[in-house]
């Protein structure tokens, strides 16, 4: 497992969620009223794509 270097500002990887890395996966979680598991599985289901996530997490925290 690497390290997220939050010292490093440019945005390269602003549009990919890093499915290892639990504050990323927690604010996926919080942000749209979902678990854990179940940010796991949209990853795991629909790859890291930051905005694909999003729309789908959106319409699972919605029901």
């Amino acid at each position: 497992m690497t390290d997220d270097d939050k010292t490093k500002r440019d945005f390269r990887d602003r549009d990919r969620v890093a499915g290892d890395e639990e504050y990323e996966v927690g604010y996926l979680a919080s942000k749209f009223g979902l678990t854990i598991p179940e940010v796991r599985k949209l990853i795991k289901e629909h790859g890291n794509d930051r905005e694909v996530l999003e729309r789908k997490a959106k319409v699972l925290g919605a029901r």
